[in-house]
């Protein structure tokens, strides 16, 4: 199975060339390390960076440089600083082709929970809300299951909904899996997992094809 960094290469595959591109906090961060040769996007940050690098090496950091998530980053040739006000005027007016997100819960209607869990404290909720609905496609980066080994692929969240039928594909430890139609359906599988492991770690409605391809992500 795949480890949060090879889910973080297998998304930045989804990247095209020209394409805006926001990163939520957690393993979407680290799609910046490993955008494609070749392909040229633009990194945004909803705290108000456009033109966002790799994260930077260990002694270069820069603390004024930061994503949403408060990590230090480096900034590309052509990056620009700005307030939230126009971050989310760039959110809103949908000028970002594509949301990568972390989240605690899928459902098999593109249902996404990611922003608290009851009884626990929180900082806020971010930007998410704004994200979820205005982008046009929206990947969501996660485990398949919880610490306790309980699907997060849900037939219904159960945490409460940042956003309701927005999410396009989950990209977990086990598989690539595009939501329509009300399900799951199955893309990939991550390299040594079976299609039965994914099947019996699913607990939304999961359409599985006569064959389901291995991952392909070095």
């Amino acid at each position: 199975m795949l480890d949060k960094y090879g889910i973080a290469k297998r998304i930045a595959q989804e990247l095209e060339d020209g394409f805006y591109v926001n990163l939520g906090i957690g393993i979407p961060t680290l799609v910046a390390n490993y955008i494609p040769e070749g392909i040229d996007v633009e990194l945004q940050s909803e705290n108000g960076l456009l033109g966002m690098g790799p994260f930077p090496f260990e002694g270069e950091e820069d603390a004024d440089l930061i994503n949403a998530g408060k990590q230090t980053v480096t900034t590309l040739p052509g990056s620009s600083v700005f307030d939230s006000a126009t971050s989310f005027a760039m959110i809103r007016g949908q000028h970002v082709h594509l949301t990568v997100l972390g989240a605690m819960e899928v459902s098999q209607n593109g249902d996404i929970a990611n922003w608290k869990i009851p009884g626990k404290m929180v900082k806020g909720m971010g930007g998410a809300m704004d994200l979820v609905a205005s982008a046009k496609n929206i990947i969501v980066a996660m485990m398949h299951t919880n610490k306790e080994g309980e699907s997060k692929l849900l037939p219904s969240c159960t945490l409460p909904i940042t956003g309701v039928k927005c999410v396009k594909k989950v990209v977990t430890n086990l598989a690539s899996l595009e939501i329509k139609d009300g399900a799951f359906h199955l893309l990939e599988r991550a390299p040594g997992v079976s299609v039965e492991d994914i099947i019996n770690a699913t607990a939304g409605k999961l359409i599985v094809p006569d064959f389901v391809p291995e991952m392909k992500i070095d």
